[in-house]
C-alpha cells in the first residue's frame, strides 16, 4: 500500500512537471514565432521607413540637379552662341587651336572642341585640349552620341531619350559625366554640342563640373546614405542599384548615360540571387523582395525596392542587432514564465505534500484500527475536508471503544453469572437427583401399601352381601388406579424436573463458553 501510493504522488508529481514543461515549450515556442513575425515586421518598417528617405533624398536631388543643369545648360547655350558669332563666317580649316583658347578664356568656358566630318565619321578636329583632336564617339563605341551629331547636322532635335538633359533643332547638352578623352583621370565635365545654320562644324563647349557634381554628393542620395549608415547601427549599407546593368554589364562601360550598376551608396553583400532578383523586377515579375542570408558569422536581412524611375532601392541590414531587443524581451518573458510555472509546481508540490501527509495519516489510523487499535487517531490541523474526516473518524474509534468496553463489561457479567449459574446448577442436579430418587422409593412404597390395604379390604368386603357392594368393590378398583396414576406422575415430574436442571447446568456451560470466547475476542482490542 505504502509504494503504491509512494508511486501515485510520484506519478502526481512528474505528470504535473511534465505538463508545466509542455506549457512552457508550447508558449516558448508560439511565442519564438510570434516574436520571429514581430522582428520581420519590424525589420522590414525600418527598411521600407529607410528607403522612402533614401528615394525622396534621390528625388530632390534630381531635382535640385535637373534645376543646377539647366541653368548650366543655358549658359553652355549662350557659350555655343557667343563661340559661332566669335568665330564668324570662318571655314573649320581656318579656325586655329589658339584662337579657340582666346575665346575660351574670354568666355570663361573649360574647353572647346569643334567636331566636323571626316570620311564616315565625326571627329574633334580643332580644341583647346589636344587630347580633344580625333576623339570620336564610334572609336569609343558611343553609337548614340555620333547619331545624336548627325541629326544636329541635319538640324533635327536629339530625343530625350538619348540621356540628354537639353535640347533644340541646333544644340543639346548632356548630363554631368566623366570625360571619356582624359584617361583614368575622374574629370567630370558638362558637355553641350551646337550647330550654326551653314556651318560645317558642331561647336563642343564644356564646362569643368566637378565642383557640382561634388555639391550633388555632399547634399545628394549618397551623403543621405552615409548619414543614415552613421545615424542607425543596424543599417549595413545602403544602396541604389541599375537593375538594367544587372541585365547587360556592357551599359556600364557607356558615356551617355552614365549608368553604373550602384548608382549609389555601397553594394558589397553580392549574392548570385541578388541578379535573378533584379532581373524580376525588371519584367515587373515583382515588386518588393527581401530575403535574410548568412555571410560568414554575419545574418543580413536584405530588401529590394523598385523606384518610379526604373531604380532599385538596396538595404542591407543587421539582423542579429535589429532582433536583439525583441530577442532579449522574448528571452525574459520565457524565462519569467517558466520561473512562474516552477513556482507553480513548487507550490502545488507542496500543497499536493500537505494533502499527501494527511491521506498518509488517516490511512495508518485506519491500519492500525483494521489490526484492532481502538486508541489510533490522527491529528490533522487546519480547515479542510480531510481534517473533517479526521474528526469524524476521531469520533467513531472513541464511539467504538465505549461500545467494545461496555461489551465487554457485560461479557464479565454474563461470565460470572454463567459460572454461578453453572455451578448452582450442578448443586441442583444433584439434590433433585436424591430428591426424586426418595420421592421415588416413597410414593412406590405408598403405591404397594395401598395397593396391599385396598386388596385386602377387596377380600373382605367380598365375603359379605350388602346392597352397594359391587360400586365399592369398583371404587377400590378405581382408587387403585388413581394411586397407580399418581405414583408414575409423581417420578415422571422429578424425571422431567432432573432433566430440566442437566439442561440448564448445559446451557450454563455453554454460556460460559460463549462468554469466555466473547471475552477473548475483546481482548485483542486495544482499548
Amino acid at each position: 500500500m505504502k509504494t503504491r501510493s509512494r508511486s501515485l504522488r510520484a506519478q502526481f508529481l512528474i505528470r504535473t512537471f511534465i505538463t508545466l514543461m509542455i506549457i512552457v515549450m508550447i508558449a516558448g515556442t508560439v511565442q519564438f514565432f510570434y516574436i520571429k513575425q514581430q522582428v520581420a515586421k519590424d525589420v522590414q518598417r525600418k527598411s521600407l521607413i529607410l528607403s522612402e528617405s533614401v528615394e525622396q533624398g534621390i528625388a530632390e536631388t534630381k531635382s535640385a540637379s535637373t534645376s543646377i543643369e539647366h541653368q548650366i545648360d543655358l549658359r553652355l547655350l549662350s557659350y555655343a552662341t557667343g563661340i559661332s558669332y566669335r568665330l564668324g563666317d570662318q571655314p573649320l580649316s581656318s579656325i586655329t587651336n589658339e584662337e579657340l583658347k582666346s575665346i575660351s578664356k574670354e568666355l570663361g568656358v573649360t574647353g572647346i572642341t569643334l567636331f566636323g566630318r571626316e570620311k564616315n565619321d565625326i571627329v574633334g578636329v580643332k580644341a583647346t585640349d589636344p587630347s580633344e583632336i580625333g576623339f570620336s564617339f564610334k572609336k569609343i563605341g558611343y553609337t548614340i552620341g555620333y547619331q545624336s551629331l548627325e541629326k544636329l547636322y541635319q538640324n533635327k532635335k536629339v530625343p530625350y531619350t538619348s540621356g540628354v538633359t537639353y535640347s533644340t533643332k541646333t544644340m543639346y547638352a548632356l548630363p554631368i559625366a566623366q570625360s571619356g578623352s582624359h584617361g583614368n583621370k575622374p574629370t567630370f565635365f558638362k558637355y553641350a554640342y551646337y550647330h550654326a545654320p551653314g556651318k560645317d562644324y558642331i561647336i563642343n563647349p564644356y564646362i569643368e563640373a566637378n565642383e557640382v557634381y561634388q555639391f550633388t554628393n555632399k547634399v545628394g542620395p549618397n551623403a543621405l546614405i552615409n548619414k543614415m549608415e552613421e545615424k542607425f547601427p543596424f543599417v549595413k549599407e545602403i544602396g541604389v542599384l541599375e537593375p538594367t546593368v544587372f541585365k547587360n554589364p556592357e551599359l556600364a562601360k557607356k558615356l551617355y548615360p552614365p549608368l553604373k550598376k550602384v548608382a549609389y551608396g555601397k553594394y558589397t553583400y553580392k549574392d548570385s540571387t541578388d541578379k535573378q532578383i533584379m532581373l524580376d523586377i525588371l519584367k515587373g515579375k515583382k515588386s518588393m523582395t527581401e530575403y535574410i542570408k548568412s555571410y560568414g558569422h554575419e545574418k543580413v536581412y536584405k530588401m529590394f525596392i523598385p523606384t518610379k524611375d526604373g531604380q532599385v532601392i538596396y538595404i542591407a541590414l543587421d539582423y542579429h542587432q535589429l532582433s536583439k531587443s525583441l530577442s532579449r524581451s522574448s528571452i525574459i518573458l520565457i524565462v519569467s514564465g517558466m520561473a512562474s510555472l516552477l513556482a507553480l509546481f513548487f507550490i502545488t508540490a507542496r500543497f499536493f505534500n500537505g494533502i499527501y501527509v494527511k491521506i498518509r495519516l488517516i490511512i495508518s489510523q485506519i491500519q492500525r484500527l483494521e489490526s484492532r487499535d481502538l486508541t489510533a487517531k490522527s491529528d490533522i490541523y487546519g480547515v479542510s475536508e480531510l481534517t473533517e474526516l479526521s474528526e469524524r473518524l476521531n469520533s467513531m474509534v472513541d464511539s467504538w471503544n465505549e461500545s467494545v468496553r461496555h461489551t465487554k463489561q457485560q461479557a464479565d457479567k454474563t461470565q460470572k453469572l454463567s459460572v454461578l449459574l453453572e455451578a448452582e446448577a450442578s448443586n441442583s442436579v444433584e439434590k433433585m437427583f436424591e430428591m426424586s430418587t426418595e420421592s421415588t422409593m416413597k410414593s412406590r412404597e405408598q403405591l404397594y401399601e395401598i395397593n396391599e390395604f385396598l386388596d385386602d379390604l377387596k377380600e373382605i368386603l367380598t365375603v359379605y352381601n350388602f346392597k352397594e357392594k359391587e360400586k365399592t368393590l369398583e371404587k377400590i378398583e378405581e382408587m387403585k388406579i388413581v394411586a397407580n396414576d399418581r405414583t408414575y406422575a409423581t417420578t415422571n415430574m422429578t424425571i422431567a424436573l432432573s432433566d430440566l436442571i442437566k439442561s440448564l447446568q448445559g446451557q450454563s456451560a455453554e454460556l460460559s463458553e460463549i462468554s469466555n470466547a466473547l471475552l477473548k475476542s475483546m481482548d485483542k482490542f486495544k482499548l
